[in-house]
């Protein structure tokens, strides 16, 4: 056996083209460490309908220039089969480690395969690219990021021409493509060829985003905006600056892009201390609101001033403003979600008169609703200019929400007065996650098996209604790993995170609300019923 992991380990240093992870496994080989080549060695690092994401490093298990030269051949290959040899593949990178050298073998692997390749000229937004891909008539498009992972991770996202991620069957095929690589000595990869862009995709984008506001709404809600290390500052200061919004004040520890993310455990706003500096800036300052997003932009995160200090927004509650505010504005189509998130938005559609979809989690899905207006799910996701970008843009998201900040601002109200409006309207929907990640992926199926051989009969003293095991599939969605509980006046559903070591468990409570006064009462008891909801969850789950 460890023979056999020596020998294939062998074989990876000697076609490994980056020095980097050649010098670390050879390093391995000559230490004789088993445990650590096993861990590398023992299978690949799994291309699904998120891509490839992974921690860097060498070897099949992990993210590097080999298993990305592989991913980008396997691709070419796919796009051959499907006859579009001789079309534009479009790619972008964040500024993780190795972004940039994985974008550039991408693009030529794709020249290699007789494809097109342009790359955007810097690392900029996920949705610069997601926007890019439909701009510029490309048959497919890769973004190099890890989003919000830990900074040690890269990742791998795929889309095809009309703009939005893979789906099954296409992940399927795509991989099955890349396992037929045999030996990277197999694909060409030329030296130039293909073409690095200017900024005239960007400029085109930045012209896309005034679209999402009203031509002559108020423009008057101040900002503190973090960046989280990552890409998004300069994008989002040139749309508030095209916008006429007051320039956002920089949390300037978190502004630059840096992949080390020096300032945050994870550079994740929904991660404990990750707004901790923006709270700093906002409490020196006083603005109307705190932006953030995650280090590729594609997600936004709010903060809003209450009881004297700063409080986030859950990602609920934005996507329920937002619908809100387009509602008012107007707007016409599909509003669409993920079964993750919040109820409310089916209750305020279905009030306008507008068609409302649930999907499975994720915009790869939520992307292809037929007639999509607006999208959201609770992980801080927002798609409010589907024509321009098919997946979710944490810039055109900030701009609408300072927009809906603005107006409501001008009326002498704020965005937690709207929020007890709707909850006044349609019932306080209160949501909120019980997330566990693990070091050993098995406690999560141990987990999902016990809570299918012995599901729970109620949660927090109320009585479910109908448990669905999600495996099998229902009317209206695919199946997928997942459990859904709906109770009396809540709704639980489990399921393991596609991107991280996680168990996510989505919990949310319906209390309905006669009269603004009886808010506080609805408050208190929604929280005591989500308390116990996770706590007799997590004893039903063994976690």
């Amino acid at each position: 056996m460890h023979a056999e992991l020596i020998a294939r380990a062998q074989s990876w240093l000697a076609e490994d083209p980056d020095p980097e992870t050649r010098e670390e496994l050879a390093e391995l080989l000559d230490a004789k460490d088993v445990t650590e080549l096993a861990a590398r060695f023992g299978g690949t690092l799994q291309f699904g309908t998120a891509g490839l994401r992974g921690e860097l490093g060498a070897g099949p298990m992990r993210m590097n220039r080999s298993v990305v030269i592989r991913a980008a051949a396997g691709l070419a290959a796919y796009l051959d089969g499907k006859g579009q040899r001789g079309g534009l593949v479009v790619i972008g990178y964040d500024a993780r480690h190795k972004s940039a050298d994985f974008a550039r073998d991408t693009a030529a692997v794709m020249t290699g395969a007789g494809l097109r390749a342009a790359v955007l000229p810097r690392p900029l937004p996920t949705p610069v690219l997601a926007y890019a891909i439909r701009h510029l008539g490309a048959v497919a498009g890769v973004e190099v990021t890890a989003s919000h992972n830990p900074p040690r991770d890269n990742g791998y996202k795929v889309y095809l021409g009309d703009g939005s991620q893979i789906v099954p069957p296409a992940d399927a095929e795509i991989a099955a493509r890349i396992d037929a690589v045999r030996s990277l000595h197999d694909v060409p990869r030329p030296d130039a060829g293909w073409e690095t862009l200017d900024d005239s995709v960007l400029d085109a984008y930045l012209a896309r985003t005034d679209a999402v506001l009203a031509p002559d709404s108020p423009r008057t809600a101040r900002t503190v905006y973090t960046a989280m290390h990552g890409v998004g500052k300069d994008v989002l200061l040139a749309a508030f600056a095209r916008a006429g919004f007051p320039e956002p004040v920089l949390v300037a520890e978190q502004a630059e892009p840096d992949p080390d993310f020096p300032t945050v455990a994870f550079p994740n706003p929904e991660e404990p201390g990750a707004m901790d500096l923006a709270f700093a800036k906002a409490r020196e300052t006083t603005p109307d609101l705190i932006v953030a997003n995650d280090p590729d932009a594609d997600r936004c995160a709010v903060a809003v001033p209450h009881a004297g200090d700063w409080r986030m927004l859950r990602g609920d509650e934005v996507g329920s403003l937002l619908a809100a505010h387009l509602v008012r504005r107007g707007a016409q189509g599909v509003f669409a979600e993920s079964i993750v998130s919040s109820s409310l938005l089916g209750r305020i559609a279905a009030k306008a008169g507008l068609p409302h979809e649930e999907t499975l989690t994720g915009f790869k899905w939520i992307a292809r609703v037929d007639g999509l207006r607006y999208g959201y799910e609770e992980a801080l996701g927002y798609c409010v200019d589907p024509e321009g970008v098919r997946d979710k843009d944490g810039i055109t998201a900030a701009l609408l929400i300072t927009e809906l900040a603005s107006q409501l601002k001008s009326e002498g109200r704020t965005l937690l007065d709207l929020l007890d409006d709707l909850a006044v309207e349609h019932g306080l929907h209160a949501t909120d996650q019980l997330s566990v990640r693990v070091e050993d992926l098995s406690v999560i199926a141990r987990a999902m098996e016990q809570l299918r051989t012995q599901p729970p009969t109620a949660l927090a003293g109320l009585a479910i209604t109908r448990a669905e095991d999600l495996t099998q599939g229902t009317d209206r969605l695919p199946p997928t790993d997942g459990l859904r509980y709906t109770l009396d006046g809540a709704r639980v559903i489990v399921r393991p995170s596609g991107t991280e070591p996680k168990l996510k468990c989505y919990l949310e409570v319906v209390v309905p609300v006669a009269a603004h006064a009886d808010l506080p009462a609805a408050h208190a008891r929604a929280a005591d019923l989500l308390t116990a909801i996770k706590r007799d969850l997590s004893a039903a789950a063994g976690i």
